[in-house]
Formats: C-alpha cells, sequence, structure tokens
C-alpha cells in the first residue's frame, strides 16, 4: 500500500473524498488515503505543504497559486471545482452595520494571512472601489474564532462560504449582508512537487478515482440528506447549493490563472507572476 496524506476543509464540498474512502476506493488500487481536516483552511493548507506535513490538499485557487508564486514547491494538478466559491459577507447579528458600504474602513476577521478569507476581501474591496492598502484586519483562525471576534467587537466582518456559515445566520449569531463570489474556479488539487515527481502514477490513479465519483456525485440517491445531516445544513440550502456547484475533471486552464494572477497582482497581493508551467503540472 501506498501512503498518501491529503488535507482539506471540513466543508461540503469534499464529501466525495470521504465517500470513496469509506467505499474502499483508494485501497482498492493500493493507496492508503489519509485525510486531514483543516478548519483553518487554505492558509494553514498551504504551510502543510511546504512543511511536509501533507502530499495533496484541496485548495483554495487564489492562496495556493499566491503561495506557489512566493516560493511553496507544489503543482496544481487539477481544477476541483469549478464554480466559483460563494464567499458570504457576514457581521455579528447585533452589529451597526446595516448594508455593505458600511464595512468600508472597519476591521475585517480572517483565518489567517494568505488564506482565502484574507485575500478575497481584497476582491470584494477592489469591487467596491474601497481602498485596498487600508484594510486592517484580526487574525481568528478558524470560523469559531470569528464568532467569538465578531461578537466581542475585535473584528466587523467575516467572509466565509456562505452555505457553511448560514447555521450561524440562522440561530441569529451572524447577520449576512452581502455575497462576494469568486472570479474564477473556486478549488484545485494541488501536489508538493518532490512527492510528484516520485508518484506520478498514484496521483493520476487518485485523480481518476475522484473523478469517477465527481461526475456523478449529484446523481447519488438522497446525497442531498447525506449532506444536510453531514453538515447541519438545512435541506433546501443543501439543494440550493447542489444546484449552484459544478465539480472539474480537468487541468486548470492557463487564461484562468492568467486572469488569478493578474488580479492578485493588480491588488499588490503578489509582487510577480509565475509561469503556467510552473504553477499548473499535467499528470
Amino acid at each position: 500500500m501506498k501512503t498518501v496524506r491529503i488535507a482539506g476543509v471540513p466543508e461540503h464540498f469534499n464529501l466525495p473524498w470521504h465517500l470513496c474512502i469509506e467505499n474502499g476506493e483508494f485501497e482498492e488500487v493500493g493507496i492508503d488515503l489519509q485525510w486531514t481536516d483543516v478548519p483553518e483552511g487554505t492558509g494553514k493548507m498551504c504551510q502543510l505543504l511546504r512543511d511536509n506535513e501533507t502530499d495533496i490538499a484541496v485548495i483554495l485557487t487564489e492562496g495556493i497559486v499566491k503561495d506557489i508564486v512566493g516560493g511553496n514547491p507544489s503543482s496544481i494538478v487539477q481544477t476541483y471545482v469549478e464554480s466559483p466559491l460563494i464567499w458570504g459577507i457576514h457581521v455579528a447579528a447585533e452589529s451597526q452595520y446595516q448594508t455593505l458600504s458600511d464595512l468600508e474602513n472597519t476591521k475585517v476577521a480572517i483565518s489567517r494571512y494568505g488564506s482565502g478569507s484574507h485575500l478575497m476581501a481584497y476582491v470584494n474591496a477592489q469591487n467596491q472601489h474601497w481602498n485596498t492598502e487600508t484594510l486592517q484586519f484580526e487574525v481568528v483562525n478558524t470560523i469559531d474564532g470569528a464568532v467569538e471576534a465578531l461578537t466581542h467587537g475585535k473584528a466587523d466582518y467575516f467572509m466565509w462560504e456562505r452555505f457553511m456559515t448560514k447555521p450561524l445566520v440562522d440561530k441569529g449569531i451572524f447577520r449576512k449582508v452581502a455575497d462576494c463570489p469568486t472570479p474564477w474556479p473556486c478549488f484545485v488539487i494541488a501536489v508538493r512537487n518532490e512527492f510528484l515527481e516520485s508518484n506520478r502514477q498514484t496521483i493520476a490513479l487518485l485523480l481518476e478515482i475522484i473523478n469517477n465519483t465527481t461526475i456523478e456525485f449529484k446523481e447519488i440517491p438522497s446525497i442531498d440528506r447525506t449532506l444536510a445531516t453531514k453538515y447541519n445544513q438545512k435541506l433546501e440550502d443543501i439543494q440550493t447549493w447542489l444546484s449552484l456547484t459544478k465539480w472539474a475533471q480537468k487541468s486548470l486552464e492557463e487564461k484562468v490563472l492568467n486572469k488569478i494572477q493578474n488580479q492578485l497582482f493588480d491588488l499588490k497581493i503578489i509582487e510577480k507572476k509565475g509561469t503556467f508551467a510552473e504553477i499548473v503540472k499535467a499528470v
């Protein structure tokens, strides 16, 4: 058996991986896939890749592009979710802020620097024509940390995947003031270069298995109920999310990478751009 370490957020997007593991599909081809949940998100997963604490990460596209350009010795081998991530922009339920424009010049809670919640705060600010150079941040690590920070006034708003955050809105802990979709496919599969070079066949097998599952994922009987139960969601919310979500089974396109890098560069999030060959590797 070949041991392969993989990391991803404990969110509904990643249920296909867990189904494949539970069904023994990786084991059948000699892969012992060891999954690690990373509630802290993309910034933490970038660190795990750098520190050789995971071989693969299912990770936000903009976050791993930024980190590879910044020296992370990993590559994107495939797009995982083609559709945008819909970031909800949330305030504490009792907050004085009522609209998105009220949040200009306030402090944003982020899971960590380099994470999606950090990078998308810039994208949102640019969309709103705010001064991106005056953004203020409070590092909160996880969604629980964000609840603490917003409730106690250490930060004013928090951007997180809209559907995973909705239970907090339903409970009256957060209030959503707006949505901010990513202008690109939201999740990719990244692999440490050292691991990829010596295990290309294993990665190819692994991608084949997960792709066969994601192609048919929406057709699984009662998958909406399974997701709703597992991720504490209302059935109608999961059904909406499923209708908006499209998994991918192909490589990240060069024009998409260029779009992401151009926007990150314009926002001064990256100081230089990498080449397609440096960032994306075919398996």
